[in-house]
């Protein structure tokens, strides 16, 4: 699957999500003038320095903002990584498409009280699931019911409907409404509900709706292309096997898409602040689940400064080879993108003793977090 799982999320330090890795390698640095936030770029050596082969960051404070890369991109070759190397943002991809359906919902084309029967009739039906019983809205918060399929979408190759047949092959966790629970069989509907509303395909309306309208060249919704655009960072497992080339057609709204830190932090404000849906929709956006930090398609997380906590917004992806996270500030002055390549979820799922080790780089990434909302 794209992401962790919801326990993972509700860590203290969201960074945990980035501490799936192996094998250490050499540091590079690229940063732009004046210094970036003291202890950022060392945080960024001590990933590396705990077995990331690569780590990006994009940082902002303000108007000053820096864009960093500490390793290697890749390990054949040894080709430093680079702040602007693509790379896959999984679950990233699941704020962009509650920002369509949101932006449907404005334009009174949909609402997040409509059934998933409503827009796909029949296909939400045994073993006590029932789209029926099921809105747009629980599909967006993760509180469907559904369950996450035991082989999730890392393996690639496959139709979103196989993924979310798996899912509804097992009796819902609980009654709609009524839990929290993170399943990508929720987004895979969404972005079916999607289609069936526009009838345009989910891509290509996120690239009319987001992608474009906010300039971001660098960013992708592949539907089957294994390739990543150059420059990139080649994307590991925890065995150190290459699994750059993976098959996102599975992932798709789920977690497909591809982009750079410095795109995902465009979105990422954007999307904070208010710039790509109407109040109402914004506070629909930013409406987290009573007893739970997820909204719909974004998280609350709180930084733990000296001088007060800081409240962000945060989302985050893992599947092959890739994990990241992006998170920013309530009033968007300010933010931070992480991007690592080494990832292997379903290792990291079941922490089995007969695997390599997974090396553990949260406090790294904790220091980059307090490095750039606390000072």
């Amino acid at each position: 699957m794209s992401t962790m799982p919801r326990t993972a999320l509700r860590t203290t330090c969201v960074a945990a999500a980035l501490a799936a890795v192996t094998a250490a390698a050499g540091v590079a640095h690229g940063a732009e003038r004046p210094p970036p936030p003291a202890g950022l770029a060392a945080a960024l050596d001590r990933a590396v320095a705990a077995g990331n082969p690569a780590v990006l960051a994009y940082a902002r404070q303000g108007t000053r903002q820096w864009r960093l890369a500490a390793g290697i991109a890749d390990r054949a070759t040894g080709r430093p990584a680079r702040p602007g190397d693509h790379w896959r943002i999984f679950s990233n991809t699941k704020s962009f498409v509650s920002v369509v359906l949101l932006q449907l919902v404005a334009e009174d084309r949909l609402s997040l009280d409509d059934s998933v029967e409503r827009w796909l009739p029949g296909v939400v039906r045994g073993n006590g699931n029932d789209g029926r019983t099921i809105t747009v809205r629980q599909l967006l918060n993760h509180t469907s019911g559904l369950v996450q399929p035991d082989f999730g979408t890392d393996r690639g190759g496959h139709a979103p409907r196989q993924t979310i047949d798996a899912a509804i092959a097992h009796p819902p966790l609980f009654p709609p409404g009524q839990g929290s629970n993170y399943s990508d069989a929720n987004y895979l509907l969404a972005g079916m509900i999607l289609e069936a509303v526009t009838h345009h395909r989910a891509d290509r309306e996120i690239q009319r709706r987001i992608i474009g309208p906010l300039g971001l060249t660098e960013t992708s919704f592949p539907l089957d292309d294994l390739a990543l655009p150059r420059p990139h960072l080649h994307g590991y497992d925890l065995s150190g096997r290459d699994v750059t080339g993976f098959n996102p057609s599975g992932e798709w709204t789920a977690g497909a898409m591809v982009s750079t830190t410095e795109d995902l932090a465009r979105f990422d404000r954007a999307l904070v602040g208010g710039r790509l849906l109407p109040p109402a929709q914004q506070r629909e956006l930013l409406t987290t689940v009573p007893g739970e930090d997820y909204a719909l398609g974004v998280q609350r997380f709180t930084v733990p400064c000296e001088t007060g906590d800081v409240p962000v917004w945060e989302t985050d992806g893992g599947g092959p080879g890739f994990n990241g996270m992006s998170m920013t500030s309530a009033d968007t002055s300010r933010q931070l993108v992480l991007a690592a390549n080494v990832f292997d979820l379903e290792i990291d799922k079941k922490h089995d003793p007969n695997q390599p080790p997974i090396p553990d780089a949260r406090g790294a990434f904790f220091t980059a977090i307090t490095s750039v909302f606390c000072s």
